[in-house]
């Protein structure tokens, strides 16, 4: 067995994500020290993104995909290109701001600010 398989096997279980998760934390960790401009990381940085800051964001592009042309593209493709399409909708009707400070209690902004969210989800 490689060392591939060996590590992820105790994420292995129907809709894992912990997998892809520990895989990308090296690379979010890159961005943040080699990135020119200040990336912000939302919400782990602040709800609020300064204006000087690029953002990283997680979404969920499904949210989105039926809302989209397909225009011959396969689901990854889709996927980026429905997220994208959303973003640039939301900023242009101004609702993008809302977005980043979605109305969460008290409870749900703490746990978020340790586990994460999913920009659009309100």
């Amino acid at each position: 067995m490689d060392g591939y398989r060996e590590i992820s096997l105790p994420f292995r279980c129907a809709g894992e994500v912990a997998t892809s998760t520990h895989a990308g934390l090296p690379w979010l960790l890159y961005l943040r020290k080699q990135c020119k401009r200040p990336v912000h990381f939302w919400p782990f940085d602040g709800w609020e993104v300064p204006q000087s800051k690029s953002v990283l964001a997680e979404v969920y592009p499904s949210l989105w995909t039926r809302r989209f042309k397909r225009d011959g593209s396969d689901d990854d493709e889709q996927a980026a290109n429905a997220a994208a399409a959303w973003l640039q909708w939301a900023d242009m009707n101004g609702s993008l701001g809302s977005h980043f400070n979605p109305p969460l209690t008290p409870y749900e902004r703490e746990v978020a600010r340790i586990e994460g969210w999913i920009l659009g989800v309100v």
